[in-house]
């Protein structure tokens, strides 16, 4: 699978822009837990995911992340090449969630066409839309969800990304990824256990009702 599966926009360039997209992506392979981009002084290039889970996260100043949103296999991330917006000036982390290949284009080569060609402007504007929507998701959760509503929708969202009901995760990831704290899961994951709803062993959170934990999202 080449770039040009990946691209929506890739038959509307000419020969030569196509060439020159080319020369200017390279394949790269991460191993699971490493940084790809870090901060808004980072600017490594617009990265395509070709396999693997990349995950968007955040850092306060305490030291406290949370997750803005997950990358799949032929999602494409955009804030990895932050340098081409100005506009963009909060700091992101992007890591590796499990061994990760992907094409990273030269962010200096893709803003040349960003400003030359109305279908990769087009497609870059989508594709920020679609981050800002996720981005405007996650504050409605923050703000309005309770704590054991966004747990058991987190505990759904990861059963279905893995396809099993028993998750090799632990509460200090969890707590990661919602921006909160690891006493915080584990307080709440007893409850779900209390209440029949997981099984709770040593790294391994195993659903047990799902409807119940459906129901707590709603």
């Amino acid at each position: 699978m080449g770039i040009e599966s990946m691209l929506p926009f890739w038959n509307d360039l000419e020969e030569s822009q196509r060439q020159l997209l080319g020369r200017a992506t390279v394949e790269k392979t991460y191993s699971k837990g490493s940084i790809i981009h870090n901060g808004n002084m980072d600017c490594t290039g617009l990265v395509l995911v070709i396999s693997g889970q990349l995950r968007a996260y955040m850092i306060s100043e305490e030291g406290r992340e949370i997750t803005l949103y997950r990358l799949f296999k032929d999602n494409v991330c955009l804030l990895s090449a932050s340098c081409m917006m100005s506009s963009i000036q909060f700091e992101i982390t992007i890591e590796a969630e499990k061994d990760t290949r992907a094409y990273v284009i030269s962010p200096e080569v893709y803003k040349g066409l960003m400003n030359t060609s109305i279908h990769v402007a087009n497609f870059t504007s989508s594709l920020m839309g679609e981050r800002f929507s996720s981005v405007m998701w996650l504050i409605e959760q923050v703000m309005w969800k309770k704590m054991d509503s966004r747990i058991a929708a987190f505990l759904l969202s990861e059963s279905s990304i893995e396809g099993t009901s028993e998750l090799r995760i632990t509460h200090e990831a969890i707590a990661n990824h919602l921006g909160t704290h690891r006493e915080v899961v584990t307080r709440m994951l007893k409850y779900f256990q209390e209440e029949g709803m997981v099984e709770l062993r040593r790294g391994t959170i195993e659903i047990t009702d799902e409807e119940g934990l459906e129901d707590l999202t709603e």
